[in-house]
């Protein structure tokens, strides 16, 4: 590093081990509705989340500590001056990097949550494919009741984004990866039919396909041919990162279909920026390259 990073640095580092957020709470205790939520979002049917004993799933440890649109008044201002200082360095960009959690013991419906962030790490200036830029690492300590129950990690990299260089021709859209579990999915659409998994025990559908049922174990089943109706439960708009063959921004759908399942796709026959949670769609096939054809779903006209 140089002289003005080198003193950089000395700077960011100085965050290293200051109070992000203390004496946190969570703004409602750990509650079934809200399990119940996530587990639909997630497509999770474990009966260990549901009914008078249920605990939540391991993996809501952050959902609990989220200050939503309102924020946390715990929040202190360590954090937004580290933030500062990066952006005034020229660090504008940022990106979520990964996560990492551990879970110490189960939280229950009527558990009041409390929480404690610690600024744990700044890394070095490191160069990635995005740009050049610092790594911050965050840790939440999550009590139930005094108790601590488990701990969140979550590392971003504030960066400088790289010169893009000039555009080249067109990629191929990456093949899907087709095995012995799956063969039969990419069979139907090559026959331009969707096809679900039933299983041959207690006849629940499920998507993606998977070898074994997930209500019941069984490893038996056959297929049904789904309508082609469906509406969007969900969306995201990906700007960013780009990859090749794909570009930016476009809609990416999680798709309930009319049998019940649920799949990702992307939804096409509107911009990106009209599609809307609720909107009926219909499966189509989009051949990409001479190759390549994938179901997507066309929306029926804009808002």
């Amino acid at each position: 590093m140089s002289g003005t990073d080198d003193a950089l640095y000395e700077r960011l580092v100085a965050f290293v081990g200051r109070s992000a957020a203390s004496a946190g709470t969570g703004k409602d205790p750990v509650n079934l509705p809200m399990i119940r939520h996530w587990c639909e979002a997630m497509g999770d049917t474990h009966p260990a989340y549901e009914g008078s004993d249920a605990v939540a799933p391991p993996t809501m440890l952050q959902a609990w500590t989220m200050g939503g649109l309102s924020g946390h008044t715990a929040r202190s201002s360590a954090y937004e001056e580290l933030f500062a200082l990066l952006d005034g360095a020229g660090y504008t960009s940022v990106v979520a990097t990964d996560c990492e959690q551990e879970y110490l013991r189960p939280l229950r419906p009527g558990d009041e949550i409390g929480f404690d962030t610690v600024i744990e790490s700044v890394s070095e200036r490191k160069t990635t494919k995005l740009g050049t830029g610092h790594f911050v690492t965050t840790r939440t300590d999550v009590r139930a009741g005094g108790e601590l129950a488990g701990t969140h990690r979550f590392r971003i990299l504030k960066y400088a984004p790289a010169a893009r260089p000039s555009r080249k021709p067109a990629a191929r859209r990456p093949r899907p990866v087709v095995n012995r579990d799956n063969a039969g999915f990419w069979e139907g659409v090559a026959g331009h039919r969707l096809l679900v998994q039933r299983c041959g025990d207690c006849a629940e559908l499920r998507f993606p396909w998977l070898p074994g049922c997930n209500a019941c174990g069984s490893r038996e089943w056959d297929t049904v041919e789904a309508s082609g109706e469906g509406t969007v439960y969900s969306y995201v708009v990906m700007h960013h990162p780009s990859f090749p063959a794909f570009d930016p921004p476009y809609a990416v759908g999680l798709i309930e279909l009319a049998e019940g399942v649920r799949m990702i796709s992307n939804v096409v026959g509107v911009p990106y920026d009209k599609v809307r949670i609720g909107m009926p769609v219909r499966l189509e096939f989009l051949r990409v390259d001479e190759e390549l054809e994938l179901p997507v779903f066309r929306a029926g006209g804009e808002d």
